[in-house]
């Protein structure tokens, strides 16, 4: 695009957002002023830019359709890459760029549904570059994106000043570390770095009240795993940080998709669904901070269970599938009595803590939806199946947290002791015990439903150990929850077929747990809908895992 070009483009865009602010509806909230321009700047490494994603594949995913076109309304200024990069040099419509898909696409469109000011987008991003060394502002090596990132920056918005558009820098979106943490430097000193590079932007853009949303490094990737000591260390620099400042906040996204690829189908990056769900991540944090995040809550309008009548208590549990990573409510109706899922059923009372805590429910819901992106899990068919066949009440919690593996479930959980689920996880059980009984009700706890972790059936070490980390979940809980007898379904998909893995025979490993244990039930679910992808089950086959947990149950239940 020559020089007149983005002239032209700019004076169009900026007359459409004066206009749009000079006949914008009545403000969502007491926010009064819809002529300045919402600036929010986007950096950091490969997760930022958006590699291994796909700008085509977008229209796969029903809650992100449309976002491979332009968004006229929002101005995109940009540099991204490394040696060879990619720049706007002025702005343009925010779109992807190179058919890459990034964050900052969901956020701008989940935004501008909340407010009615408008947007614009700076972005810089690099793969493979450090905080340390590459963003350090004190001391810029390698690709010196400090001082680029502050140039383009400055640069973007002395074109605004000079059309004389009103603009204020709004927030700063940040998701950098991998590369930090594999250098001994960089890693233990990776908080002090973050918070010099915080200071140093509101000193250098002279916004003392910036706000920093700081992402989380996702754990469901194969770094996750083989590098959790690492990782762990970067999210203690983050979180030091972000607890400290109260204008920074911590983001979390190890919920969110990652892209799947190799043999084993463990990636490191999010690719196109989990940079869509990066953005909404995003969005949401700088809307809570806001205060104009939509309340999600679907309330029970009266408590379906008679006082001093019981309630049979079914506790969902797992990672990605469990959760319904890749299950959109919108695909239903075009199941075989699959329209009737999204409603609300208000007859059975529904707790959740999903994504690790990212999104816990506020005491019992009535069934539905729950997921974070208009997904669902398998909670729906199996309240479903179950109804009309249990006799008695119906209750179902829910506790996942996808960005975790097996180990991260078992009492002794691991060196990154940030992710040690255990305790939540038997405190989440507790609890909604004691909230049915406080309702007047008494309590049967019919039984944990867990999923296997699908990413531990692709690593060696952990398909080789996941047994013995079920046993002991499954042992202690026991313990714990004082039910020696505690039923545990434990479903199972096929595990990955890759030769460096099929030496270990991880279904022998679990069936042989079910075989000395009566109370361990060993579900395969081996016949569920074909998926176009390793590891992660699609909006039908979590309809069918639903209906074969229900199903697993009935069988083994007592009369």
């Amino acid at each position: 695009m020559n020089t007149q070009r983005i002239r032209h483009f700019l004076s169009i865009a900026l007359v459409l957002l004066s206009s749009l602010a000079a006949h914008a509806a009545e403000p969502f909230s007491a926010e009064t002023d819809l002529k300045t321009v919402r600036v929010f700047i986007f950096a950091g490494q490969s997760n930022m830019v958006g590699s291994d994603s796909r700008a085509t594949n977008i229209k796969r995913y029903p809650p992100f359709v449309g976002l491979d076109a332009p968004q006229n309304k929002v101005l995109f200024s940009y540099n991204i890459g490394r040696e060879d990069k990619l720049a706007s040099n002025g702005w343009v419509a925010l779109q992807p760029v190179d058919g890459v898909v990034g964050p900052e696409l969901s956020f701008a469109r989940r935004v501008s549904q909340s407010i009615k000011a408008p947007i614009a987008i700076i972005k810089c991003a690099a793969g493979g570059t450090t905080l340390g060394g590459d963003w350090n502002p004190d001391n810029p090596t390698g690709f010196k994106l400090y001082p680029l990132a502050l140039q383009l920056i400055k640069s973007s918005l002395a074109e605004l000043d000079k059309k004389k558009v009103p603009y204020r820098i709004e927030g700063f979106m940040w998701h950098q570390g991998e590369n930090d943490m594999f250098d001994r430097a960089f890693k233990p000193n990776y908080g002090n770095n973050l918070k010099n590079f915080l200071a140093r932007w509101r000193t250098d853009l002279n916004t003392p009240n910036l706000h920093f949303y700081i992402g989380e490094l996702c754990t469901k990737t194969v770094w996750g795993m083989d590098n959790r000591t690492n990782m762990y260390a970067i999210n203690v620099g983050q979180k030091s940080v972000t607890s400290a400042d109260p204008l920074a906040t911590f983001v979390p996204t190890s919920h969110d998709a990652v892209e799947i690829g190799g043999g084993t189908g463990l990636h490191y990056h999010y690719g196109t669904l989990g940079q869509l769900e990066h953005g909404i991540n995003y969005a949401s944090a700088y809307l809570k901070s806001i205060k104009q995040e939509p309340s999600a809550i679907r309330p029970l309008k009266s408590w379906p269970y008679a006082k001093g009548s019981t309630v049979k208590l079914f506790v969902l549990a797992g990672h990605r599938n469990m959760e319904g990573e890749r299950a959109f409510t919108q695909e239903l109706t075009a199941l075989p009595e699959g329209g009737a899922l999204p409603t609300d059923n208000s007859k059975i009372a529904f707790k959740y803590s999903i994504g690790g805590g990212f999104k816990i429910s506020r005491g019992w819901e009535t069934l539905g939806p729950a997921g974070f992106y208009s997904t669902f899990g398998p909670e729906l068919s199996f309240g479903k199946a179950l109804s009309g066949k249990v006799a008695g009440n119906i209750a179902i919690a829910k506790f996942t947290h996808s960005g975790s593996q097996i180990n991260d479930w078992t009492p002794a959980g691991t060196e990154a002791i940030g992710r040690n689920l255990y305790p939540q996880f038997i405190a989440f059980i507790q609890q909604s015990v004691k909230e049915l009984q406080a309702r007047g009700n008494k309590v049967e706890l019919a039984g944990i439903f867990y999923h296997v972790g699908e990413n531990d059936m692709s690593f060696y070490p952990y398909r080789r150990d996941a047994a013995k980390w079920l046993q002991s979940l499954v042992v202690q809980s026991r313990k714990d929850l004082a039910l020696p007898s505690l039923k545990w379904y434990v479903s199972q998909q096929p595990p990955t077929d890759d030769k460096g893995l099929n030496g270990i025979d991880v279904t022998a490993n679990i069936a042989a747990l079910a075989n000395t244990d009566p109370d361990f039930i060993h579900l395969r679910a081996f016949n569920l809908p074909p998926q176009p992808e390793q590891l992660v089950i699609t909006t039908q086959g979590i309809v069918q895992l639903g209906e074969l947990l229900a199903a697993g149950y009935l069988e083994h239940s007592k009369p």
